[in-house]
């Protein structure tokens, strides 16, 4: 259920919490099983067409399994606001498990939050959980996406007809920096003479800023865009109106641009999610780093939208197959930075699970833009 009733509860919390922190009721004198209960917060709305849709339609599925039940809280802030959601879950809801998925929630909250209930399980997207560092109850999940952002940039490398790509983003870090490089590095396996154009918008979710960093790209000759913030819908119908081309991120963004939906990187958190509610009703914990790509069904592609040409999908295809197979490799050297510094020395390959690639801070030659 859709916790639309959070503000009064966690108040409510704040009186009577302890009382409520009971298991479950009996019934006719036999204790009923008590479900696993699963707290699912999100940054934004559930329905964003990105990162937070992502993540709550694979919660929907999550609602189907026996003996689950799931509670979730949409748009809390990156602030102490979400300590007090985990704390209303895990009181008044009973949660045993709970996934704070924005970035930001990670360090100081849900780490504090893991400090003080060291027998729940916690677990967060894209926080890089550290051995001996970090709460043994806690832990993080990713997937390896660049993987389709390079395949996004191989499709815009074949249909672009001016060279030049743009990339909008929230924030500079690893993540971000690392969808950026592969994108390019895809665009330029089709074409070594294009650049992506990036505009750094500050945060995850500022509708106008996105608007404006896509019409800007548009000015300046951008023919293909795409984006790491929470919802790609501004970019992709800005993008459409405007007559270019689009790749998706986060979900499937194709029915808001019918006609200039190239592809997209999707999330398959489905995956994930089933295989940690499994561990917990084996009696067992999920792992502490899990990490994937599209080997491991983390990610997916986008169906190709009708302005694909059989040269791209022919070389996405070829590519895709060799990712699934865990035999391409997206970072290797010689490779250098858009300050002509090397970055990967000649002879040198980044297999996705690196812990160098996490730690990402440069763009790549090619990439027109700076990260501070």
């Amino acid at each position: 259920m859709l916790r639309n009733g959070s503000i009064g509860r966690r108040r409510l919390l704040q009186g009577t919490g302890a009382a409520l922190a009971a298991g479950a009721l009996p019934l006719h004198g036999v204790r009923a099983q008590k479900p696993l209960v699963i707290g699912f917060i999100y940054v934004g709305p559930r329905d964003d067409y990105g990162y937070n849709q992502a993540h709550a339609e694979a919660a929907a599925v999550i609602k189907k399994m026996a003996g689950v039940k799931v509670v979730e809280e949409e748009k809390v802030p990156e602030t102490v606001a979400v300590e007090k959601s985990m704390e209303s879950m895990i009181n008044l809801d009973g949660a045993t498990l709970l996934f704070p998925t924005s970035f930001g929630y990670f360090d100081p909250h849900m780490l504090r939050m893991a400090q003080k209930y060291p027998k729940l399980q916690f677990r967060h997207c894209g926080g890089l959980w550290t051995k001996d560092k970090h709460p043994a109850n806690t832990g993080s999940y990713f997937g390896y996406i660049d993987e389709c952002q390079y395949l996004n940039g191989v499709v815009a490398g074949h249909v672009s007809k001016t060279g030049k790509l743009g990339f909008i983003a929230a924030k500079p870090i690893p993540q971000v920096l690392r969808n950026i490089n592969a994108f390019t590095l895809g665009a330029r396996s089709a074409n070594p003479r294009i650049t992506t154009q990036v505009i750094f918008t500050g945060d995850w979710a500022l509708p106008v800023k996105e608007a404006e960093a896509t019409n800007s790209m548009v000015a300046q000759g951008v023919d293909v865009v795409t984006c790491h913030v929470d919802s790609p819908k501004v970019v992709v119908e800005t993008a459409e109106r405007a007559g270019i081309y689009a790749c998706g991120y986060h979900a499937n963004q194709a029915k808001l641009a019918p006609k200039g939906y190239l592809t997209g990187a999707e999330w398959n958190w489905e995956k994930v999610y089933t295989d940690f509610v499994a561990a917990m009703k084996a009696g067992s914990v999920p792992g502490n780093f899990v990490r994937g790509g599209l080997k491991e069904g983390f990610v997916k592609t986008s169906a190709f939208g009708p302005a694909v040409t059989e040269k791209a999908r022919a070389q996405h295809e070829a590519i895709k197959t060799q990712m699934l197979g865990g035999n391409y490799v997206i970072f290797k050297g010689p490779l250098k930075d858009n300050k002509g510094n090397t970055v990967i020395a000649a002879g040198t390959e980044y297999i996705q699970t690196e812990p160098t690639l996490e730690a990402m801070s440069y763009l790549i030659d090619g990439v027109l833009g700076a990260t501070s």
